[in-house]
């Protein structure tokens, strides 16, 4: 099933990044295919238009910054 949403990343002045994500998650764990051997197949995430993480059954773009650490973090969690 695909998902899509945003996630507010704190930043130290009080504001918020947004990280804007895209995911296809399934009911059962890959350990060939899912991040992390998880439910999560495929992930996007997009920070000020441009794209700071990507994996497809495998990376192509890792993220790229601490905002796509955190937002894949809390995806992981919710998700996985």
């Amino acid at each position: 099933m695909w998902k899509e949403g945003t996630i507010g990343i704190p930043e130290e002045n009080e504001k918020y990044r947004a990280v804007h994500y895209w995911i296809k998650v399934y009911e059962e764990p890959s350990e060939e295919y899912g991040i992390n051997g998880g439910k999560i197949s495929k992930l996007s995430l997009k920070m000020d238009g441009e794209w700071i993480a990507n994996y497809d059954r495998g990376w192509d773009i890792k993220p790229t910054c601490k905002e796509a650490e955190l937002a894949l973090c809390i995806l992981l969690t919710e998700h996985n």
